[in-house]
């Protein structure tokens, strides 16, 4: 049995997609932001001393991360989410697990603190052209690699999709995704079809919104 501390609109969202989707047996312990400072609640430091999310406890053991949650629960439980190890896909698959928090979250992040920051009233000038440079630089390239291919890695729903599928999301919900990007929106589309997603979208933000 998986126990997974769940932060509403937080990377815990990709655990909890993929526990629905491969129906692992699990529980889930809800936590909410704060309304105001929008912060994990101080609760989490409990489970683990970060005070973030995702946390799962697996065999008496807390994990934190939600890239190395995903692979280890598809190592363990999902094996039918990871590409063949003698596939192309295989070796994309890994590249795209952690490409969502190494090349694409930097410029999500960044143009998001950098919208607190000129709503708060301060000026910015060098970073905020670096952001917008990077983030087309990163998301003209996810575009262009989903092209040709239904998911992330190929034509099989893998772990990766778990991973970018997230970011993207976020991105869309915040509009930061425009025209520009067709085989972005025709992806997540894609991916809004699967029943464990919409599922999951339903449970983000407790069981009792479902």
């Amino acid at each position: 049995m998986v126990t997974l501390h769940h932060l509403n609109e937080s990377r815990s969202f990709r655990v909890l997609w993929l526990l629905l989707e491969a129906d692992i047996p699990h529980q889930v312990i809800w936590y909410q932001r704060d309304a105001v400072t929008h912060l994990a609640p101080p609760a989490l430091k409990q489970i683990h001393p970060l005070g973030k999310s995702p946390v799962i406890e697996l065999d008496g053991r807390v994990i934190s991360e939600s890239g190395a949650i995903v692979e280890l629960l598809i190592e363990r439980f999902a094996p039918q989410l990871r590409p063949a190890a003698d596939t192309a896909a295989y070796a994309q698959y890994y590249e795209w697990i952690h490409f969502a928090e190494s090349s694409a979250m930097v410029p999500v992040l960044m143009r998001l603190f950098n919208s607190f920051e000129t709503a708060a009233g301060t000026e910015l000038r060098w970073l905020e052209n670096y952001a917008n440079n990077e983030f087309s630089k990163v998301f003209d390239y996810v575009d262009q690699q989903l092209s040709d291919r239904r998911y992330i890695a190929g034509e099989q729903l893998t772990g990766a999709d778990f991973m970018i599928g997230w970011v993207l999301l976020l991105l869309q919900k915040r509009g930061m995704i425009d025209n520009r990007y067709p085989s972005i929106h025709r992806y997540l589309q894609t991916l809004l079809a699967l029943p464990s997603l919409q599922k999951a979208l339903a449970q983000d933000n407790g069981p009792e919104t479902e």
